[in-house]
């Protein structure tokens, strides 16, 4: 599986930006697929999760209200809206690509748990 990450850059402190990513697979199978965020010198850490074949989602609890995450099953495709952004936004962001028994509570923030990592893309406020 490989992912393609787009729709990073520069805006200004209130604006937003739209993260998308694709993944070249089966267009059937269904996965848990993520979005992370990696400050300079600290570990990539769990922004939102979305399961591919349904509409079950996961937030980190800071970020959501403002961030938005969106799957679609049949383009294997996850978007993630990103709204009122705040200097301490700027990051370098990755998509990330599980199988969808990842997408639970208790797991979708973990890192080890994704075996599928886009290139990053850079957000900068």
């Amino acid at each position: 599986v490989q992912l393609v990450e787009s729709g990073g850059g520069s805006v200004q402190p209130g604006g937003s930006l739209r993260l998308s990513c694709s993944a070249s697979a089966d267009s059937h199978k269904a996965f848990c697929m993520a979005w992370f965020r990696q400050f300079p010198g600290k570990q990539r850490e769990g922004v939102a999760a979305a399961y591919t074949g349904g509409r079950t989602t996961y937030y980190d609890d800071s970020l959501r209200g403002r961030f938005t995450i969106s799957a679609d099953y049949y383009k294997n495709t996850v978007t993630l809206q990103m709204n009122d952004l705040k200097p301490e936004d700027t990051a370098m962001y990755y998509c990330a690509a599980a199988g969808s028994w990842i997408c639970v509570t208790s797991t979708w923030f973990l890192v080890e748990k994704y075996g599928y990592w886009g290139q990053g893309t850079q957000v900068t406020v």
